[in-house]
């Protein structure tokens, strides 16, 4: 074989490639012919170069159809391995992008990006993920990748609160390098919590269009000084479809309104940290509590509701009103 072992190059570069049978082998160019991943390439691709010297022509590659490269090959005419090559066909990697990080809890860093515009290589390409203190000048490198996803890396101790960071991400393959852009954050801006604990849902009385949701704040946090606010999702036992109460604010506690009788809810609870030690840059949602279920009372004969979807969070003095008769309005209080 006369070219290097393990070539790489762009796509829709044109490669030739040499298979000489040393004249110890009573093997002539005719008795040989050559496959690339198996595939036996076309005689006309072929040239004789002597007597023992068959070369072949690959024109306008291709990327390569696997990350461990194409397998190039040159046989003798009963199918036996003369010589044979690894070759890479690709595109260098781009700059990675969208590199967004999270803090669960305060105790470690998540990040995750995007590979580039385009993205695929057709190339192995290693992704390494860089930060360092802002005024301390030591690089570090995350070492646990694919914690959540494909492009991602968790980096679980060791980090300074009240101190900005400076985090990259490096691409590269064997046509190249590239760096993304350097984004700055404080831990403390960037913190997600655990979800709601100690969820709780229940009938209000005999009430039958109403239920009442109770939690806990998140209990790793509970020791740091932080404001939250909270989202509500509900749905239906028959239905996938969630509705969502958005002004809960900082309660933990709310009340349901406008529900059916008689229907099992499933309810979900999330948090957002916002504030932690005078931090001014909004929280990150947590992930939705499990779903807890209750159902409402059935309805009493001859009393008819409406369906508005409400809930208002316990303390407020809000009124519900529902539509009993057409002529007729029952008012009822809020948490």
């Amino acid at each position: 074989f006369f070219f290097s072992p393990h070539p790489t190059l762009l796509i829709g570069s044109s490669l030739v490639a040499t298979c000489t049978v040393s004249p110890d082998f009573p093997l002539k160019a005719e008795d040989l012919y050559w496959t690339l991943n198996g595939r036996r390439l076309p005689a006309a691709s072929y040239s004789t170069l002597g007597p023992s010297t068959l070369s072949v022509a690959l024109a306008r590659l291709n990327g390569s159809r696997q990350q461990s490269g194409d397998n190039l090959v040159c046989h003798s005419r009963d199918g036996g391995i003369l010589a044979g090559s690894c070759l890479y066909v690709g595109l260098p990697p781009e700059k990675p992008v969208n590199i967004t990080c999270w803090s669960k809890n305060m105790k470690d860093l998540t990040c995750k990006w995007a590979p580039g515009t385009e993205g695929e290589t057709f190339l192995h390409t290693n992704y390494t993920l860089k930060y360092k203190r802002r005024w301390y000048g030591q690089d570090n490198t995350c070492q646990e990748y694919h914690t959540a996803g494909t492009y991602s890396c968790h980096i679980p101790k060791d980090l300074a609160l009240f101190t900005p960071y400076e985090i990259w991400v490096e691409a590269s393959n064997r046509l190249g390098v590239a760096v993304s852009d350097v984004v700055m954050l404080d831990i403390l801006d960037v913190v997600t919590t655990d979800p709601p604990s100690d969820v709780h849902v229940s009938r209000v009385g005999d009430l039958e269009d109403q239920l009442s949701v109770r939690w806990s704040s998140p209990p790793a946090l509970k020791d740091f000084l932080f404001q939250a606010k909270y989202q509500i999702q509900y749905r239906v036992e028959d239905s996938s479809e969630w509705k969502v109460v958005d002004d809960v604010g900082n309660q933990t506690s709310c009340r349901l309104a406008g529900l059916r009788p008689g229907t099992v809810y499933f309810v979900q609870v999330r948090c957002n940290p916002f504030s932690i030690y005078g931090s001014k840059k909004a929280g990150i949602w947590s992930d939705w509590s499990n779903p807890t279920a209750a159902s409402t009372p059935r309805s009493v004969p001859g009393f008819l509701t409406k369906e508005p979807i409400l809930a208002f969070p316990a303390g407020s003095q809000k009124l519900l009103v529902f539509l009993s008769q057409p002529s007729l309005f029952t008012a009822r209080g809020g948490c």
